[in-house]
């Protein structure tokens, strides 16, 4: 962590905490769910009630993470957390977890999601200077497959067998135990105070700043119907894992391990790509590499298939997110960050709330398989359409470049949003 300064190491230390908990509980929910119920629909939806909230609420979360103090904005939306996930599990212990309990969940955790992940989207670029904004990003990116997608879903599965209600707590702990990490946090420049207006007024100042930026809004646009597509297959991956492929609960964690093998690999290498090709081939390599992933995942029948692709998958998405993190963070000023960083993310999450209400429905239509084929197709088509834009469009004149001269660079968050 040398060179990049106390700030960023508190960030960096709070952010693996938080990413310990969510991990495992990632992989805990969808066998929580599975274990209740078997209705694909009904295993979609709780993936869609936890990403709604990102529709409904993200742009005035925006315009709150741009008024307030943001360290402490996340230290007590953690906390928030901290307390609807020990709930949760406190129901799972006594076997009260039902579906609407689930569903209420995650949407109060969605909810907290949009402040917090808003608020910490915009810290980095306030402790860490332009110039070191890739290696920061690629730092922050390998903590997070690392831990989040590489070690803590076996974990979780693990300790789902062992106990149901044990994942959720550890969660709950974990949430809190970051909030205490983030509220030691030093070294944040405060954003420059704006003219306090109307939440209304606020929101449009966002809105019409991203949609002005020919690049972003090029980007935010794709990237949310490639989110649908997504979303569509991986909503009811936990059900794929176990109908299709015959995994067990050990087994639905070690996939979500090859994904993270891959994105792990995908962020390490990030920055030799992006400093070696043109962000234009990376965009374009990317809608083939999702396109083929649809593809590949729905001819497998095997887990020896399956996982090669998601490895190959878990690459393209760390360098996807490379490009577009960056960018947005070398762009987008200060005092407007947490509103524009608020429209991306509706956009991004939202592409994952619709995708996740459509794949269940697929695949209570024609098999389990569908979601991947129909989303294999809708990528062929957006990859027509893209790949001009992406070739010429964007990344073409040097407003859309860092202050620094370098090309600006790339979000799920989320999981990380793509």
């Amino acid at each position: 962590m040398a060179g990049l300064g106390r700030g960023f190491n508190t960030l960096w230390a709070a952010t693996i905490v938080s990413n310990i908990g969510d991990g495992i509980a990632a992989a805990a929910a969808p066998l929580l769910v599975a274990s209740v119920t078997d209705d694909p629909v009904l295993v979609g939806l709780a993936v869609f009630v936890q990403q709604l909230p990102w529709v409904l609420f993200s742009l005035v979360s925006g315009v709150f993470v741009d008024r307030l103090d943001r360290r402490w904005l996340i230290v007590v939306v953690n906390v928030l957390r901290g307390l609807v996930v020990g709930v949760l599990a406190l129901a799972v212990w006594q076997d009260m977890a039902t579906i609407p309990v689930i569903y209420a969940a995650g949407f109060l955790l969605g909810t907290c999601e949009t402040l917090s992940d808003n608020a910490s989207g915009t810290l980095i670029p306030m402790i860490v200077k332009s110039a070191d904004l890739p290696r920061a990003n690629a730092r922050m990116q390998t903590a997070f497959f690392a831990v989040n997608q590489f070690a803590a879903p076996p974990l979780g599965a693990a300790l789902f067998v062992m106990a149901t209600a044990l994942p959720f707590g550890i969660n709950a702990v974990t949430f809190v135990l970051a909030a205490v990490l983030f509220s030691t946090l030093r070294g944040v420049r405060r954003a420059t105070p704006a003219e306090r207006r109307s939440v209304r007024a606020d929101i449009g100042e966002g809105l019409r700043w991203l949609w002005n930026h020919s690049t972003l809004r090029m980007l935010t646009v794709v990237l949310f119907l490639m989110n649908i597509t997504y979303m569509a297959g991986f909503s009811i991956l936990v059900l794929y894992s176990r109908d299709r492929l015959g995994l067990n609960e050990y087994g639905y964690g070690l996939l979500i391990t090859a994904y993270a093998v891959g994105a792990l690999t995908g962020a390490m290498i990030a920055p030799r790509l992006q400093r070696r090709f043109s962000d234009s081939l990376l965009l374009r390599a990317g809608l083939v590499v999702e396109t083929l992933t649809h593809v590949g995942l729905a001819l497998a029948g095997t887990v020896w298939v399956a996982g090669p692709v998601l490895i190959v998958f878990g690459v393209h998405c760390s360098i996807l997110g490379a490009v577009s993190v960056t960018l947005r963070q070398r762009t987008v000023p200060d005092q407007l960050r947490g509103r524009v960083q608020s429209v991306y993310m509706m956009f991004a999450v939202g592409g994952f709330a619709l995708g996740s209400l459509v794949g269940g429905l697929i695949a209570r239509w024609i098999g389990i398989t569908g979601p991947f084929w129909v989303s294999a197709v809708v990528m062929a088509v957006l990859m027509g359409v893209a790949w001009r834009p992406f070739g010429q469009l964007l990344f073409s004149s040097g407003a859309d470049r860092g202050e620094d001269g370098h090309d600006g660079r790339r979000d799920s968050q989320a999981p990380v949003a793509r």
